[in-house]
């Protein structure tokens, strides 16, 4: 029988207004959501949409990375919240000019997807994981594609001396286009060549390689073993060095696999600290109950409440070193937090409501006043939209407030 402890602690963390919530909704994010939450929005959004996945929604990825890099940065955030858009924009913080989209991505993500010095992009690929996965430790199999150098034309892309300088971009692979804003005012804007696709060289069509139609480099499917070891979080990040694309010349990036920890139907994991809910009646809560877990490791865990103790709607115990491993030390674990959810019954016989006060405590008595007014009490139908807002309302206070975040346990 394990025995279980006590201890609740809840961070008292003030109601966020917000001017507007444009980036907030950008993000699929709550204004009052954590910088933990805002990074995996963020990952998630700005791997569907990277260029290179999804070379039509370009725009839709600069709105990801611009507003991740004001709610990223709290000075920023915090002005964002108070004036919106229009404060970022007329210089509340230092610096607060937009960084390119890329920078941030890459500055995201360890290195991103760019060429580097004389090493060629990285591949990112996301890889979904079960908490289990996380729990026991795991070997995944995972088909990525990736670029090779053309063995046809030995990564030429045609013919000896067919390639030449693109005449368009003058061998820069980059075009300049200039766009009148206003009286005296232009603004310069560079794309990549859409001769040359930013290589800065062309190959006459009839003299193209035909296996990789001039590009140099052919696609590739190759399957890699991602092993996960126990105790890794959502947006680890695995390295596989030089397996990624090869381009004539470089040496080839790396593959970046990042975990994204798929949600749990019954634990919700908090760092080392695996959170669970458990209904309970009241007569457990109120006369002691055993209940068992079934551990993300297929073991039963048995916890009681002896007969005396009372167990409070909400309120929070937990297991000692019953909760996730810790990454490179898998013998030591965090903590399994319970909260416990008491259901009250509907209604009560009243023949029985003389037995139950004279074994509670004796209610208070209030003084009513003689000039009072009769209020009556009615019930609000669960069909009602004013329902639904308080209970959305109780929803979102209780992830403002941390719910069974920032628990400690007792270790005597």
């Amino acid at each position: 029988m394990l025995q279980v402890v006590h201890y609740c602690c809840k961070p008292n963390r003030g109601f966020t207004m917000v001017k507007e919530t444009t980036y907030y909704d950008i993000l699929g994010v709550k204004p009052s959501c954590t910088t933990d939450e805002l990074k995996k929005s963020y990952r998630k959004l700005a791997l569907k949409y990277h260029p290179d996945k999804n070379p039509s929604e370009g725009e839709k990825f600069k709105q990801i990375s611009q507003a991740y890099e004001v709610l990223s940065n709290p000075d920023k955030r915090k002005i964002y919240d108070q004036g919106g858009e229009q404060a970022i924009k007329e210089g509340g913080v230092s610096g607060s000019g937009m960084s390119s989209p890329m920078d941030i991505f890459d500055m995201f993500f360890g290195g991103g997807t760019r060429k580097r010095d004389n090493k060629s992009a990285n591949v990112v690929h996301q890889l979904a994981v079960s908490v289990e996965e996380l729990y026991n430790g795991a070997v995944r199999k995972l088909a990525v594609q990736k670029n090779v150098i053309c063995e046809k034309c030995e990564g030429r892309g045609g013919k000896k001396g067919a390639l030449e300088k693109c005449s368009k971009c003058n061998g820069s692979g980059m075009q300049t286009h200039v766009q009148q804003l206003g009286p005296g005012m232009v603004q310069r804007i560079q794309s990549m060549c859409s001769a040359c696709s930013g290589q800065g060289e062309y190959i006459n069509p009839k003299d193209r390689c035909k296996t990789c139609n001039g590009k140099k480099v052919v696609r590739e499917r190759k399957l890699i073993e991602v092993h996960i070891d126990k105790g890794m979080e959502d947006g680890h990040k695995i390295t596989f060095t030089g397996e990624g694309d090869q381009e004539p010349g470089l040496e080839p990036g790396d593959i970046i696999i990042v975990l994204d920890e798929k949600e749990h139907g019954f634990f919700k994991r908090s760092g080392s600290d695996l959170i669970v809910r458990q209904d309970m009646t009241l007569v457990e809560a109120l006369c002691g109950f055993s209940r068992s877990i079934r551990t993300p490791d297929n073991r039963e865990l048995i916890f009681s409440c002896l007969p005396g103790e009372i167990i409070k709607h909400q309120s929070l115990k937990c297991v000692l070193n019953e909760g996730m491993p810790r990454y490179k030390n898998p013998f030591e674990k965090g903590n399994l937090i319970i909260q416990f959810n008491v259901k009250f019954p509907e209604q009560l016989p009243v023949t029985t409501i003389e037995q139950i006060e004279a074994i509670l405590p004796p209610r208070p008595e209030y003084i009513i006043p003689d000039n009072a007014d009769q209020a009556l009490l009615s019930s609000v139908l669960p069909e009602s939209s004013k329902n639904q807002r308080y209970k959305q309302a109780y929803e979102e206070d209780d992830e403002r407030y941390g719910g069974p975040r920032g628990v400690q346990c007792q270790t005597h």
